[in-house]
């Protein structure tokens, strides 16, 4: 699924602060609130954005919604936000550590939609997603990588270039991929907001539908003990 053109006018995605998710986050690491029970299998879902819920309501987001689709189905499962809106990949590789506390069981590492939108060298994305998956796999933490594709008005090198990090990172880490974030919201006015870039509460629960199985398989694959 390809982007809409009118991404070419948009000098920068995701803006809005998220210091409430911040704040929780602060507080979770820090251990003055406790994330889950023991028993419970903790997701940090870890991007810009389009995994902090820019322009939506409480509960409205990726992470809320995802959590409640997973409880739905009987999983004991909490899903933390660790999204920071207008986050590149620089922005999230320099804050993995203390984003992602111990003993979370999977990151969904969702990030370098801004690194497309604002022309920076797919190499410079791809090195840092690579540190980032580095990372967690010497922490014991598993990842699904949750991938981007560029808009086709930055050139058909550039595309190619770019589109090929996430599977090429999927495959060198042993990682599953979600190959496109936006699936089925991309192009799709009425699953947008009015910005034609994030998805409205109804964009979100066709991302929440299109990548469930994926992160039911991660949770199944890695029920051992934390």
């Amino acid at each position: 699924m390809a982007f809409k053109h009118r991404f070419a006018a948009a000098p920068a995605l995701f803006v809005a602060p998220v210091l409430f998710s911040a704040l929780i986050l602060f507080l979770v690491v820090c251990g003055a609130v406790s994330p889950a029970r023991a028993d419970t299998f903790t997701i940090v879902g870890f991007g810009d954005s389009l995994t902090a819920g820019y322009g939506l309501g409480p509960g409205q987001g990726f992470t809320d919604r995802l959590q409640a689709a997973l409880r739905a189905k009987g999983l004991d499962v909490t899903v933390a936000n660790a999204g920071v809106s207008g986050d590149t990949t620089s922005g999230g590789l320099s804050r993995l550590d203390w984003s992602v506390p111990d003993g979370t069981r999977l990151v969904i590492l969702e990030l370098g939609a801004n690194d497309m939108l604002r022309g920076v060298a797919p190499d410079i994305a791809e090195n840092n997603l690579d540190a980032m998956l580095a990372k967690l796999k010497q922490r014991n933490i598993p990842a699904l990588l949750a991938g981007m594709r560029a808009a086709p008005n930055l050139g058909a090198d550039y595309q190619k270039t770019f589109d090929t990090i996430y599977p090429r990172l999927a495959a060198k880490y042993a990682v599953p991929l979600y190959p496109f974030f936006l699936d089925g919201v991309s192009g799709h006015p009425d699953l947008q907001l009015e910005d034609g870039l994030h998805p409205n509460p109804k964009g979100v629960d066709v991302i929440v539908e299109r990548i469930l199985p994926v992160v039911e398989k991660a949770i199944a694959d890695n029920r051992g003990p934390s």
